[in-house]
Formats: structure tokens, sequence, C-alpha cells
């Protein structure tokens, strides 16, 4: 995971500027097209979306009011997690990014929506939308690369401490709508440096806090409350069902930017950058998952990472059905488009957090140690 300006064959070398700006030009045109043709059908699709997974969810925790039997704690703990990664990835993610704003309904809208996870929507729209979504796997610019806890390439000079990483982006990937949550905060970052104390992040902190209080009071509470006598085994079945939701949204996250053959890139390559370039970058960034239909639902057509991050706010019921196009645009321009099955995809992701847990092979130059601490200690 070398930044494609050290590699020794760049993959872009073959293009020239003309080449790129082109590129731009067509994806443009894909996006208009989309654009001008949304209506009724992508309406129906994201309301009928939100319509099963309330359906899922309050089906769900009325089996759980049975949960001492076990077949109603299986058939319960099942829904509810279904239920609370359709919320988070093909609802909450997308309407979040504004994906159905055109509609109008406030119901429906980025300024409006607060999804089922500890992390305010206000927060996780800045640090996703503003920030990755910008600087797509720019080291030292994407946090979402490693979330700050783990080193993501060779040019991050190799520590010790670094053994561990493997550890605790297991431990993340269990508790991964907290680990979201302090990474929207920048939590390391500022209890480093001492801004903790400051008023900005204080408010910030204590909107994290009442969100964690309200999801509490919610699933750990009032509905194993309500259960009466099945108070235990409803409690057991809702942490179930949130550990399932985080091991599933990490992995299909995980799998967006971080298999082999997605690139990076360093800080000085987007200075100037145009809207072409910025394209190939997020084309070369991400990497696709590929499924069933039902698949790409569950992941919130986030197995089209490549087109999310290439149309961001376009609806995602629309996603599979550009895919296409855009692939040809990457054989016509000689690009590498980075797709997988789902076990596949973990498998690459994962190896590469072992790998990079480790020194590097191969035998640094003078230039690279001199280079590494700035990499480290920006992506941290």
């Amino acid at each position: 995971m070398t930044v494609i300006q050290k590699k020794p064959v760049n993959p872009i070398a073959h293009l020239t500027a003309e080449d790129i700006e082109s590129l731009g030009k067509e994806l443009d045109a894909i996006r208009d097209r989309v654009v001008a043709d949304r209506g009724e059908r992508d309406a129906r699709y994201i309301r009928k979306v939100i319509k099963t997974q309330r359906s899922l969810e309050l089906g769900s925790r009325a089996v759980l009011l049975f949960s001492l039997f076990p077949p109603a704690w299986v058939v319960g703990t099942a829904g509810l997690t279904v239920a609370k990664i359709l919320e988070n990835m093909e609802v909450g993610h997308n309407v979040l990014h504004g994906q159905w704003d055109w509609m109008r309904d406030p119901k429906i809208h980025s300024t409006t929506w607060e999804w089922d996870h500890v992390s305010p929507a206000d927060q996780w729209k800045h640090s996703h939308n503003q920030l990755h979504h910008t600087y797509t796997n720019v080291l030292g610019k994407d946090n979402d690369l490693g979330y700050g806890i783990m080193r993501v390439d060779e040019d991050q000079r190799w520590h010790p401490i670094y053994l561990g990483q493997p550890l605790w982006n297991f431990i993340n990937a269990c508790f991964f709508e907290y680990g979201i949550a302090a990474y929207d905060l920048e939590l390391g970052r500022n209890l480093r440096k001492g801004r903790h104390k400051a008023p900005e992040f204080r408010a910030r902190a204590r909107a994290v806090g009442r969100k964690i209080r309200r999801q509490v009071l919610k699933d750990y509470v009032i509905h194993p409350l309500l259960s009466g006598p099945s108070f235990l085994s409803t409690l057991a079945a809702t942490f179930t069902a949130n550990l399932l939701r985080n091991l599933w949204s990490h992995s299909v996250i995980m799998c967006g930017h971080f298999p082999e053959g997605v690139e990076t890139f360093s800080r000085t390559s987007i200075e100037g950058e145009t809207r072409g370039e910025w394209y190939v970058r997020q084309m070369l960034g991400s990497a696709n998952i590929s499924g069933s239909r039902l698949m790409h639902i569950m992941t919130g057509n986030l197995s089209f990472q490549i087109e999310h991050h290439l149309f961001p706010d376009l609806p995602s019921n629309r996603y599979q059905e550009i895919a296409p196009e855009v692939r040809a645009l990457f054989d016509r321009y000689g690009l590498k488009y980075v797709t997988g099955s789902l076990p596949r995809q973990v498998f690459s992701a994962w190896h590469k957090v072992i790998r990079l847990s480790l020194p590097n092979r191969r035998t640094a130059s003078p230039a690279d140690d001199r280079r590494a601490p700035a990499l480290a200690s920006a992506s941290a």
C-alpha cells in the first residue's frame, strides 16, 4: 500500500492531463444523467426500505418480549440485527449523505435525520462527508485510513506498538459505533494536544455523551424493562444485535478502502487538484464487493464503494445500475477496478492490517526514515 507517487510503476503514468480531464467529463455526464432521471421510483425505493426496516425492528422487539424462550430469542435477535444493519447502512448513511434531499421530505432529509448510532449525525457528517470524501486515502488527511489507530502504509515508520494493531482493530470492530464517535471527536488528537478543555471540544463531547445516554437507555434499559421476566435475555439479545451490526459495518467499511490493490496518496499530490484528478483518486482509492442484490442492500450499497465515492450524493439504488458504465471507463482508460467477493475482500483487508503491523521487509532508505515520522504523526 505504498503511496502512488513512490511506486516503481505509477498506475496512472500512461494518462495525460487531457485524458484525466476527459475522464472527468465522462463521469460528470453519468452523474448528470442520473440526477435528471431521479424520480418516483427512487422515492418509492427508499420509503419501502424505511418501512421494511421499521416493521422489522418493531416486530423483532415484540418477539423479544418473550426472549426467555430460546426460539423467540434467536428470531428476535436475528431480526433486530438485520433491522439495525439496514438502518445504519442503507438508510442512515445514505440519508446523511443527502442522497434523498431532492425529495424535499423533512422526514428523509440530511438536515433532520438522526440515526441509531452513538455518534451524533452532525459530527459524523463533518468527519465523513466533508473530510473523508474530500481527502480520500490521502495520508495525514483522511483519518478513515486506519481511524488514526493503525499503521496504514509502508511509508509510515514502524514502531513496536503496531504489533498490537490486529487486536485493537478487532476490538474496534466489536464496538465500532463507539470507535466512530471517538473518531468523529478526534479524541486521541485532542487529548494529546491538550485541546480537551477547549469550549468547542467540550460542547461536542457533551453532545456525544447525550447521544450515548439515549442509545443506552433505549437499548439496554427501556426495552429490557418492558420484557419483564425476560429482562436479562432481552438485554443479551440487544447487545448481540449491536455487536453483530458493528462487526458487519466494520467489515464492509474496511473492504471499501483497505484491500490489496487500493492506492494511497501523499498530501502534496492533491495541491491544485482538478476535478478530473479528484475523480481518479476516488477510482483508485476505493474497492468494491461483488455479490447478490440482497448483499448490496445490506451493505448500504457500499459494495459499490467506487461508484459511491465518485457520486456520494446519488441515490444508493442507482449504483448497481451505473457500475457497468463506470467499469467500462476503467477499462478504456487502463485503470484497475478493484473488486471481489466479501470473504476475499475481508481477508485482503485483514491481511494488510496484519502485514503492516510488522516491520517492512525491504530496507528503508534514509529519505524514507526522514519522511516516516511525519506520516506516522499525521495519521495518528
